[in-house]
């Protein structure tokens, strides 16, 4: 197998046969944010052979900070089409497909009709993303999801472990609660912080609100390394499971 010498340094340490996998694999990412724009980035820069990409919204400038693909010129531009323009060019071989597409229990198939091998989930809407784990974990696609990264400051609380071992967050501690009314309790890989958040929510803001979310959010203050570091682990971990053949999710009932 010929190996472009971009992937050397990933193919060295996973070996042959691992990186191949890696190569012919598909991701989605869900959520084009902080953590789902590094997650894809990291991906596509490691070798994996496909990816989907999945947000509805915007580049707006608050965004800018956490964006590893826009700059402020790219403001107003979907954050899915402008991700796989900047991987054409920084990844050539690498299949980007984007979706401008708000994710709900309602379009779940969207995606995951498409066949990834593993999805990687950085959605920060409850329900939304309670669905689209559920949907992975019941129709056996292998899953590693984030938990709150924004209002966090210490990288060194940040941990990788499955959904029933999450401890602290906000956000984990809901998914975990509605996941549990359905039954599902394990198999899911979180990317989660102990860290009591800092700071409060900001006030509300609808700059990246979509109408069909119904309610206007307030914003959650943030620096970029934290939701980078969230997406490079999500990222890390995702090529682990793609390297080791990844084992089935699972329902505990």
């Amino acid at each position: 197998m010929g190996v472009d010498g971009r992937f050397a340094r990933t193919l060295e340490f996973f070996g042959p046969e691992a990186f191949e996998r890696i190569r012919n694999s598909t991701v989605a990412v869900v959520g084009l944010g902080g953590v789902g724009s590094h997650a894809a980035v990291s991906l596509a820069r490691n070798g994996v052979g496909g990816l989907i990409v999945v947000d509805s919204d915007v580049i707006t400038e608050s965004s800018l900070n956490r964006s590893p693909f826009a700059c402020p010129s790219d403001v107003g531009r979907p954050k899915a089409e402008l991700l796989a323009r900047h991987l054409a060019s920084a990844c050539p071989g690498t299949v980007v497909v984007p979706l401008v597409l708000f994710l709900d229990q309602e379009n779940t198939g969207a995606v995951l009709g498409r066949g990834p091998g593993l999805l990687i989930d950085s959605i920060d809407s409850l329900n939304p993303k309670v669905a689209l784990l559920e949907a992975c974990v019941t129709g056996g696609t292998p899953v590693v999801s984030s938990m709150g990264a924004s209002r966090r400051m210490d990288p060194s609380k940040i941990a990788v472990d499955d959904i029933s071992k999450t401890s602290v967050c906000p956000l984990a501690r809901k998914v975990r609660s509605y996941l549990g009314r359905r039954g599902i309790r394990t198999g899911i890989r979180c990317v989660f912080s102990t860290e009591v958040p800092p700071v409060e929510a900001g006030p509300p803001d609808d700059s990246e609100m979509l109408e069909r979310r119904g309610r206007i959010r307030r914003r959650l203050p943030g620096i970029g390394p934290l939701p980078g570091i969230f997406g490079y682990a999500c990222a890390a971990e995702a090529l682990r499971l793609l390297a080791a053949s990844i084992p089935p999710c699972g329902i505990d009932g």
